[in-house]
């Protein structure tokens, strides 16, 4: 469907890939992998035609739709959230409305036989291909159909886009992309910002609807369940699998012992050559032996084994005073904005060390509850932390409210107190800065570099009762499992808002969900609770059909 042929991208001299070649077919839903800077973004605006290659091509049908959603969110404007969504049948309507005007000319003119006639009649008819490929649609209800399911209510669609966070305006350019039924979906990072039903409506979407799909993803779950085939880019070039990304990793781990074994065989074979040949040269009986191997090691290619992301954190909060055996207890706790009720009446006892996860859509009270306890906002009720809670608390926008004029060194120096200031080098490369990285802007960091380094701030104070609100948002696999790893070890009490579901499993044990403006505990894994959910809507679903 869509072929690639021998791309390659050259930054300064440097080489970041070359000679790249596959073909998407359709219903392909491909995974793309690789450690961070290996060309997995780059390569993706090349298909997107956001970005120039510096040899090959990308091939597509000249009618074929290629739709991109970056990383970057929508810049607020003043149209509407129906409006802006709409706007993925502007160019569809403007065909239409030249069509019309075509033929309104065709009926009104009598030069039958001239150029010019058969000119417009020629134009009308490649746009009736280009217009009628798309088949009947029915503009307002696909824009309310695709928005109810990436989680917006009916009384959204007339609010402006600029009363919404970046998380939702990304939703609204997702929406955009999807009403395009577009022949390849490209997305990078597309989960970020989705709660979690918002994340298994738009797998459903890709799985069932999509044509083909090439998606960079960190929501391990995610992309399990979605793709068939995974395209790993190392070292400058592509390996490509016909499989999901767990049969990926133990391929790749296949090829890399396979690899390791053929190098550690070519290694022993250049040892034994060398060690021949020193011992014979200038021995008259075996010269051209001794030069015959000296011809073979010369030309010889060295094999390589490709790079393993070695880069790690090794994570490890500080030891903290023991908090009392009830951090939170909250009873009948209530929290109103004017008229719009979030939740009431919620009762709930946290222990201490127990590890729980607030699940629920966006928009119905995780975060506020955070605040809350966080003692941020007042409410009805009562809430009362425990003899000795000390919270660290890690917001959804944590990594956004860093000083950008700040280097990186400067923003863990400004606020370190005591013996670790003399470990700050330590520190920073724990958590991959490193050499010139320290004098970095915080304003020319990525996403993840930024989430890293807001994550430093958060150890540097013991506390032993951690609130992170969705603190996997732009981390790689890694360095979410490395964070995963120390969360399980963490002696203290732990909340998590979170969307991730490969991350909560196995890490909590205790669910809060949030909707219809209550709270529900669950005493269950992620897991567990997930399974169920499925259960109650098909229950739901069968009562409605009954």
């Amino acid at each position: 469907m869509i072929s690639i042929d021998g791309l390659g991208v050259e930054f300064g001299g440097t080489t970041l890939f070359k000679d790249i070649s596959f073909v998407v077919n359709e219903k392909d839903r491909i995974a793309l992998m690789g450690k961070n800077g290996a060309g997995k973004s780059t390569l993706l605006k090349i298909l997107a035609g956001a970005k120039t290659p510096s040899q090959g091509k990308v091939s597509a049908p000249d009618d074929a739709i290629i739709a991109y959603l970056p990383q970057h969110l929508l810049s607020e404007n003043n149209r509407t959230v129906f409006e802006e969504a709409s706007q993925a049948f502007v160019e569809l309507i403007a065909m239409q409305q030249e069509m019309e005007e075509m033929n309104l000319q065709l009926s009104s003119r009598t030069d039958y036989e001239s150029p010019e006639y058969y000119d417009i009649i020629e134009k009308v008819s490649t746009l009736s291909e280009k217009v009628y490929s798309r088949g009947d649609i029915n503009f307002d209800s696909e824009v309310e159909k695709i928005l109810l399911g990436l989680g917006f209510e009916r009384a959204d669609f007339q609010h402006s886009t600029s009363e919404f966070s970046g998380g939702w305006r990304m939703r609204i350019e997702l929406a955009k992309i999807l009403l395009q039924k577009p022949d390849l979906i490209l997305l990078d990072e597309p989960t970020n910002h989705l709660d979690i039903e918002s994340v298994q409506w738009l797998e459903d979407f890709l799985i069932n609807q999509a044509k083909a799909v090439i998606v960079i993803s960190h929501d391990r779950a995610f992309i399990d369940n979605i793709t068939t085939r995974t395209i790993e880019i190392t070292m400058g070039r592509i390996y490509d699998y016909k499989v999901n990304y767990s049969q990926y990793l133990v391929l790749r781990d296949d090829r890399r012992r396979q690899q390791q074994k053929a190098y550690d065989e070519q290694q022993k074979m250049i040892a034994d050559n060398q060690e021949f040949i020193e011992r014979f040269r200038g021995t008259y009986s075996k010269t051209n032996q001794v030069q015959s191997r000296v011809r073979m090691l010369e030309k010889l290619k060295i094999l390589e084994i490709d790079e393993v992301d070695t880069s790690h954190i090794r994570l490890r909060f500080p030891a903290a005073p023991r908090s009392g055996n009830y951090p939170v207890i909250a009873n009948d706790v209530s929290k109103s904005y004017g008229d719009q009720l979030v939740f009431s009446d919620v009762s709930f006892t946290v222990e201490r060390g127990e590890k729980i996860a607030f699940v629920g859509k966006n928009g119905e009270g995780k975060s506020t509850l955070v605040k809350a306890i966080m003692e941020q906002l007042e409410h009805d009720g009562t809430l009362n932390l425990g003899h000795n809670t000390l919270i660290g608390y890690f917001a959804q926008n944590e990594a956004s409210l860093l000083d950008e004029s700040l280097t990186v060194f400067q923003t863990i120096d400004d606020i370190a107190k005591g013996d670790i200031r003399t470990k700050i080098k330590d520190l920073l490369g724990a958590f991959m800065f490193s050499g010139d990285d320290l004098d970095k802007k915080v304003k020319t960091l990525s996403g993840g570099e930024r989430t890293r380094l807001a994550m430093i701030k958060l150890l540097l104070e013991p506390y032993n009762l951690l609130i992170l609100d969705e603190p996997t948002n732009h981390l790689d696999m890694r360095t979410k499992d490395i964070l995963k790893q120390a969360l399980l070890k963490y002696d203290g009490t732990l909340i998590l808002v979170s969307h991730d579901r490969d991350f909560l499993d196995g890490l909590v044990t205790k669910i809060y969900e949030f909707g219809n403006k209550q709270v529900k505990q669950y005493q269950e894994g992620i897991q567990e609770f997930l399974a169920r959910k499925k259960m109650e809507n098909l229950r739901e679903l069968e009562a409605k059909s009954s």
